[in-house]
């Protein structure tokens, strides 16, 4: 799980939009739903896009990844390219619904590079983004 700015104080950020859960309870909740699979959960979450193309270099032997870049969807060029080179399918996640939210939002520059993109239903996403993962990942092998 890679999660870009601002998600490190899920659970206290605008919890009207983002809810209550923090990234800890929401990565436990990952960590439960692909146990069945054998996966164990890397959750990483970071604040500069620097820090994540350095986490997503370094998880290159993973099975895949769920990423939510917060708002670098917006601009992160540099961490678009680094996820073109992950080797691995990933999907990415937005908590909120980003296209009933300001126009500005409307866009992601890694959505493109995505095996699949889950929004707008809070901290289940991650959990449906996990089983979406694991079904592409089984029907690569």
């Amino acid at each position: 799980m890679l999660n870009g700015p601002n998600l490190g104080i899920l659970g206290r950020r605008e919890p009207d939009v983002y809810g209550t859960q923090t990234l800890e309870e929401i990565a436990g909740a990952v960590a439960r739903e692909v146990a069945e699979h054998g996966w164990e959960v890397r959750s990483v979450q970071r604040d500069c896009e620097g820090e994540l193309i350095r986490a997503i270099q370094d998880s290159y032997d993973t099975v895949g990844a769920i990423v939510n870049p917060g708002a670098l969807m917006i601009a992160g060029w540099s961490l678009r390219d680094a996820l073109a080179n992950y080797p691995r399918p990933w999907i990415e996640v937005h908590l909120s619904n980003v296209w009933a939210r300001e126009s500005f939002r409307h866009e992601s520059v890694i959505a493109p590079l995505a095996s699949g993109l889950i929004a707008g239903l809070g901290g289940f996403g991650y959990q449906l983004a996990a089983r979406a993962l694991a079904e592409v990942v089984h029907n690569r092998s």
